[in-house]
């Protein structure tokens, strides 16, 4: 691939094997290089396409705007989040996490550090992307000196969610709210503290933050729909677990008017019944 335009020193503007315009970010890629010159694929960290002409814009304007050092600290710390939890990642977050990241640190340098309000639904919810926070702030700690509060790393933890998801920041608070009043409703209904590192809690929040990603986008379509016959044996199984998930299918249908079908049902039931065993 050659050159067409250089962005900075870390992002070049190319065109791929069908002759499409694309942008490629690669730490020094563009160092020393004019209009024309050969790319070095080995640099090469990341692609975009301008197929999606609104994440192709805003890369643009980000790569104006932010200074290099900050997108490869962003590029670091999703190449963490890839490695750790070895799912696929919206492109979003390569704009999102950038664009956060600066800004945090222009408020650290004001003095006006931000405190996190969901901090500990966030570090017990998505244990595995607040630990990568945690190593986020480290290594931000490492590259420009500044100590941030744990609170960035819930910031950065939700980015990460959000990303896994489709990619808006918006829902995955509105999940992490949604987690919140679930797992306080299954709290008060049994009288019982959950043990937040116990695999049944993992599995539990798990559950729900899918499940509230498909009361936001709507979707309730099943594909292949389990037997009724199934969630009768659960039902007698377990009587108190799915009289909970029936307080719960209430609650969704009055405040998100999503209508709760019998696979929903059976998986609260099965996983409100493990947890309460702990």
């Amino acid at each position: 691939m050659k050159i067409r335009k250089i962005l900075n020193n870390s992002a070049v503007i190319t065109r791929d094997s069908n002759n499409k315009e694309i942008i490629v970010m690669g730490k020094g890629i563009a160092y020393n290089k004019k209009n024309g010159d050969s790319i070095d694929q080995d640099k090469v960290y990341k692609t975009f396409s301008a197929d999606s002409q609104t994440i192709h814009s805003r890369i643009i304007e980000m790569i104006d705007e932010i200074p290099v050092k900050y997108i490869d600290l962003s590029e670091q710390i999703i190449n963490i989040a890839k490695e750790k939890l070895e799912t696929p990642l919206n492109d979003s977050i390569y704009i999102s996490l950038t664009d956060h990241i600066y800004t945090s640190i222009q408020r650290y340098h004001e003095g006006i550090p931000l405190k996190n309000k969901l901090q500990w639904e966030i570090k017990h919810f998505y244990q595995k992307e607040f630990e990568i926070g945690q190593e986020a702030v480290m290594l931000i700690k490492n590259e420009t000196g500044i100590s941030m509060l744990e609170d960035e790393a819930g910031f950065i933890a939700v980015h990460i969610v959000s990303a896994e998801l489709d990619g808006e920041v918006h829902n995955s608070y509105q999940i992490t709210n949604f987690i919140q009043q679930i797992t306080h409703i299954v709290k008060y209904y049994f009288s019982i503290e959950f043990d937040v590192e116990s695999l049944a809690y993992h599995r539990f929040v798990t559950h729900l933050k899918f499940f509230g990603h498909r009361i936001f986008l709507q979707n309730n379509k099943k594909e292949n729909p389990l037997d009724n016959d199934l969630l009768e044996i659960i039902k007698e199984k377990y009587v108190q677990p799915y009289l909970c998930s029936l307080k719960i299918k209430e609650y969704v249908e009055q405040k998100y008017d999503y209508i709760l079908d019998n696979d929903e049902l059976l998986y609260l039931t099965i996983h409100i019944a493990k947890i309460i065993k702990q």
